[in-house]
């Protein structure tokens, strides 16, 4: 490390050079907050481009886009210990590299800046370490989360903690509503870090120091199919959280056996519990055909108001049901 670089005071913003790395939609906020500052952009480090949608076409992620409509240096490397793609890295000389929303950092780009690397994650760290915090807060029926900087070390999501903001969940927020304010409030959260950091007016926490006995900590992995089940002998809260925490990807789905070789796969969108004693079996399925469409389950039952049936669109149920006649009683899966 230069520590003369290290140590070094910006009179201006233009004097820090900063690395940016990231690549989906809640990047790209910091990303311009941080070229509205009128920091040095000595880079941009994105994902290599990807076919997506039905026709597979080749798609820039929204921080490419962000970078090129501001004519900002950008580098997509399939590979971040390529010794050509580091060679790159260093001839950008950054100060301090940014990481909002990107894969995991080889140690020799995290400890390349001679003033570090740091994160933005979406929770209160350690709370929530993994890849899709957002989405666990809202599974889980958290009332507070937040987002947190810290310098990037050898252990994913453990490194020393710099700042963080606190940001209250309602009972109505889905993992888009919250990605979205918290994609602002991360923004700022950046900036102010990156502030920090220029004046040399940071005092890192250790998050083994946040760590207490009566909280245990709760993860954050990536999602799977199988983690978008509804099971409907859970309770009706549990259930309306998880389709919450699912919206708008990549959706909490269930299927209807309906004595059919195949049965009628139905993602839910939107829904809300109803807390009622019942005898009925877990999953059964009642309907008016006209307005409402309620399933069972441990305590109650869930009001579903929003579905959508395998290749067709989202529907609000007295729109959906317009569609579809369902005659004989049925049962969830």
């Amino acid at each position: 490390m230069n520590s003369n670089k290290a140590n070094r005071i910006f009179t201006s913003n233009k004097d820090l050079r900063i690395v940016f790395m990231g690549t989906p939609e809640i990047a790209v906020a910091s990303l311009e907050a941080i070229h509205q500052k009128g920091y040095t952009i000595a880079g941009v480090i994105t994902a290599p481009d990807k076919p997506a949608g039905r026709g597979r076409k080749i798609q820039y992620s929204p921080v490419k886009q962000f970078a090129l409509q501001h004519n900002l240096l950008l580098l997509q490397p399939p590979n971040l210990k390529d010794p050509g793609f580091l060679q790159q890295l260093k001839d950008l000389d950054p100060h301090l590299q940014v990481v909002v929303a990107f894969r995991m950092l080889p140690e020799s780009v995290w400890a390349l800046p001679p003033m570090g690397t740091f994160n933005l994650h979406a929770s209160l760290l350690p709370q929530y370490r993994g890849a899709a915090p957002i989405n666990w807060v809202v599974i889980n029926g958290e009332t507070k989360t937040g987002v947190t900087t810290f310098f990037l070390d050898k252990e994913i999501d453990t490194g020393k903690i710099i700042a963080y903001r606190e940001a209250s969940v309602s009972p109505d927020d889905t993992a888009g509503s919250l990605h979205d304010r918290l994609m602002h409030i991360g923004a700022e959260l950046v900036t102010d870090t990156i502030e920090m950091i220029a004046s040399g007016n940071v005092e890192t926490i250790d998050q083994p120091e946040l760590i207490r006995e009566d909280q245990p900590l709760k993860k954050a992995p990536k999602i799977f199919k199988e983690d978008c089940r509804i099971d409907w002998s859970r309770d009706a809260e549990a259930i309306c959280n998880l389709i919450r925490g699912l919206n708008p990807v990549p959706g909490a789905f269930t299927e209807l056996q309906t004595g059919d070789a195949e049965p009628f796969f139905m993602k839910v969108w939107e829904a809300e519990p109803l807390e009622q004693s019942h005898s009925y079996p877990t999953g059964s399925f009642f309907t008016d055909n006209a307005s409402y469409i309620r399933i069972s389950c441990k305590n109650g039952f869930v009001n579903v108001k929003m579905m959508q049936a395998a290749g067709k669109k989202r529907m609000k149920t007295p729109d959906f049901l317009r569609g579809y006649t369902f005659s004989a009683p049925k049962r969830f899966n």
